[in-house]
């Protein structure tokens, strides 16, 4: 039974079909349940006064069922994956038109990027694992044009994670898109080089934050705290980062955010030159770093918490020498989650699509992986499982 309800009627539990009053242009992505009070407050800051709910999917908030139900995380639709795939897609695009712009010292135009960092925050709110997973099927000579990218989705799902007001959430993902601008400053060998830079190339190297700050500065539009996370994210908490060496409560959360989710893509994206590691692994070297003080330790624990012992869309080989796809997370036994099954270690080759709750069995999850290892193309594995239909 459809049902208008005013937004100060709404709670969680509701689903919402669609939006019939507001007195700006926002949409809804797609229909579905209310599974917080913080959504109820971002539909309230777009000015979202009515809306159109399915009574019959209700669940009541006083069910014992409703806080699990509304937080377990739900597999990722195909829909979901296109709407990822289009707003990764049009970042790189723009962030080339920015990497272009600034390279010709032309004025960087903040417009699209505000409007592409909301689309992902839009996303992420709807889907959370959705463009997660996207960040696991990028193109290994796309780097430059990713990173940035994929900092921004991080640091917009870690400040979901950490329940921070939109407001600050769209600064942050502003900032983080810009951060590494001014590596188009930087010559290309140095950039690209394969191997470790000599102390003079990395001198010449860290010589890119400052160029970001510069062409941030200089970006009409930008907030304070939008340039405030891009100037930081090289800063270390031990006072030996750059380009200011700022340590210790100098460096804001947002500032320690932004370093933990810079970090992180680093060491899990893989490039023409270099494999990345697995997550189980990046997460042990973040760790790592905070135990030498110069990333914050909870940050970083609560940074791993949010991302998931095993992420939607990442590999993971099991105990029954086969290689699967985590398709859901399970957040109430993390290292149990639901997979797609699909290729045997033993006999090097594809196997018959299954579907497994590793909760529910006997087989369990010996590591993460990645394609490379097993001379596997991680794009045709997303397609082949989670974009069937």
């Amino acid at each position: 039974m459809l049902i208008e309800k005013e937004l100060s009627e709404l709670t969680v539990g509701h689903y919402v079909v669609k939006i019939i009053n507001q007195a700006d242009n926002f949409s809804l992505t797609a229909a579905g349940h209310i599974k917080s009070n913080a959504v109820i407050k971002h539909l309230k800051s777009k000015n979202v006064y009515c809306v159109l709910i399915d009574d019959s999917k209700t669940i009541a908030a006083s069910s014992e069922k409703t806080a699990s139900t509304l937080a377990k995380s739900s597999p990722i639709n195909l829909k979901e994956l296109k709407q990822a795939q289009e707003i990764f897609n049009q970042s790189k695009s723009i962030q080339q038109k920015l990497f272009n712009d600034a390279l010709s010292g032309s004025s960087i135009d903040l417009s699209p990027v505000i409007e592409v960092t909301n689309k992902s925050i839009d996303a992420i709110f709807n889907s959370p694992d959705s463009l997660a997973c996207m960040l696991n099927i990028r193109e290994k000579d796309e780097y430059l044009l990713e990173h940035s990218v994929a900092v921004s989705v991080y640091i917009t799902i870690f400040s979901r994670y950490l329940g921070l007001a939109r407001d600050i959430i769209e600064q942050l993902s502003v900032g983080a898109f810009l951060h590494d601008i001014g590596k188009i400053k930087v010559p290309n060998e140095i950039l690209n080089k394969p191997g470790k830079l000599t102390d003079d190339e990395f001198t010449i190297m860290k010589t890119h934050a400052n160029h970001s700050i510069d062409i941030i500065k200089e970006t009409p539009g930008v907030s304070a705290l939008s340039l405030e996370v891009a100037a930081l994210h090289h800063e270390k908490l031990d006072g030996k980062g750059y380009p200011f060496q700022v340590s210790g409560e100098d460096i804001s959360q947002y500032g320690r955010m932004i370093a933990i989710c810079d970090i992180f893509d680093a060491l899990t994206a893989t490039r023409v030159y270099k494999e990345g590691f697995a997550h189980g692994k990046a997460f042990a070297i973040l760790r790592e770093l905070a135990k030498q003080n110069q990333l914050d330790s909870d940050l970083v624990d609560h940074f791993i918490k949010c991302i998931g012992v095993f992420p939607v869309g990442s590999l993971v080989q099991l105990s029954s020498n086969k290689l699967a796809l985590v398709k859901c997370r399970n957040d109430k036994d993390p290292t149990n989650p639901q997979v797609h099954s699909f290729y045997s270690v033993k006999l090097n080759h594809f196997l018959n699509k299954q579907e497994i709750d590793l909760s529910a069995c006997d087989d369990f999850i010996v590591k993460g992986v990645r394609a490379e290892e097993f001379d596997l193309d991680m794009q045709q594995i997303i397609e082949m499982l989670l974009m069937e239909g």
